[in-house]
């Protein structure tokens, strides 16, 4: 028979925190999702070429509850990291976990990005301009680290078999291409000169650390993929991340070009203008194969009994980055097709937030997503917190 030995607690050893703030023990920083899926409806919507009457206005409420949920979200992770400390630890050591944490830099681009694109007609542009470049900076550090730290954990610290790669390793390397996208709303509000250059190369620099980085990940998702077979019905969703980096990317090199004239002299602000066109429409291609190949999975796991998992945002963010990235091109070239593109994938966009904000919210008033009972475990499939 096996015996267990376990260490008595003495008087002076602290006692477990565990039973502090229970509802908060499962909160990991896939939560952040919802943030980014919530603050990229907002900014997709105000960069569509067609705009409806009283679409602005809605686009400043969904920017306005981003920044709500990105509060109340940072305040419940402190509560987190403070009593739970064991799970924190365990998070970093999960390779199915660890990658979130790059979501934690994308909700705070996001929701800097949208106050100065459409927070800035309720707070002034002044005060949009200070709380996006304090989000900017505070998320591009988190994602920089990410970047490196993640996969640094992966390769001396997680155990990880080529059947697990999943697109959710993706997150912590498109962080810095959020911040490529996002930096160049900060260029006009720069001193001439140095600053708005310095700008402008250090986006261009991050654009390279993670579209390179995505290059070496991508082809082992697929490989997964096609020699494994799907991935497990609660984490089909997932597939879509896969269009983060693809969208953002095009996004990043239209917004750049739009700045170039600003922060940089001839010739390289035209080649730059150019270079959106000619990355972002192959990219763009790619990415529309990627969605029908990713639609008919999901679809595929529906019929099969695929019930609601925090995974369905990422049904939201990565589909608003094409959404943007469309936008751009059918700035850049003129193209009514472009444009139709971009109002399509919004129209989808919505669709995928409505169903997973209101999954969310019914979740979360029933006590399914953040169970109080069970303290010892992690949550159910971890990513896919309702298992059916």
């Amino acid at each position: 028979m096996a015996t267990t030995l376990v260490r008595p607690r003495t008087l002076t050893e602290p006692a477990p925190t565990a039973h502090k703030a229970p509802a908060l023990r499962h909160l990991g920083p896939n939560w952040y999702a919802s943030v980014m899926g919530t603050a990229i409806v907002a900014t997709a919507g105000a960069a569509l070429p067609y705009q409806l009457p009283g679409q602005r206005v809605a686009c400043q409420l969904v920017w306005a509850l981003s920044a709500v949920a990105l509060a109340v979200l940072l305040t419940a992770r402190a509560g987190h990291w403070l009593h739970h400390r064991d799970q924190v630890r365990a998070h970093l050591l999960d390779p199915a976990v660890a990658p979130f944490y790059g979501c934690l830099s994308m909700a705070l681009l996001a929701v800097g990005g949208g106050t100065l694109i459409v927070g800035k007609d309720l707070i002034g542009t002044g005060a949009a301009v200070a709380v996006d470049a304090v989000l900017f900076t505070a998320g591009t550090v988190i994602g920089l680290v990410a970047a490196v730290a993640v996969p640094y954990l992966m390769v001396v610290r997680h155990k990880v078999e080529p059947k697990q790669a999943s697109p959710v390793w993706l997150l912590p390397l498109v962080a810095p291409m959020v911040s490529a996208a996002l930096g160049p709303l900060l260029i006009p509000h720069l001193a001439p000169g140095q600053p708005r250059e310095a700008m402008l190369l250090a986006c261009y620099a991050m654009f390279g650390i993670s579209l390179l980085a995505t290059l070496l990940m991508l082809p082992l998702i697929l490989g997964r993929l096609i020699v494994a077979g799907p991935l497990p019905l609660a984490l089909t969703p997932t597939l879509f991340l896969v269009l983060g980096p693809l969208g953002q990317s095009t996004t990043a090199v239209n917004q750049l070009a739009d700045m170039a004239p600003q922060a940089i002299g001839a010739p390289y602000a035209d080649a730059l203008g150019a270079f959106a066109v000619v990355y972002g429409v192959p990219v763009m291609g790619f990415a529309l194969l990627w969605l029908a190949l990713a639609v008919c999975l999901l679809v595929r796991a529906a019929r099969q009994g695929m019930g609601f998992a925090m995974t369905w945002w990422a049904l939201t963010f990565p589909v608003g980055t094409c959404v943007t990235g469309a936008a751009g091109l059918a700035r850049h070239t003129g193209l009514t097709a472009l444009a139709w593109l971009a109002a399509a994938l919004f129209l989808a966009l919505l669709t995928a937030w409505l169903l997973a904000a209101t999954h969310t919210l019914h979740g979360l008033l029933t006590g399914r997503l953040l169970p109080t009972g069970s303290l010892g475990g992690a949550p159910r499939g971890w990513t896919g917190v309702q298992a059916r």
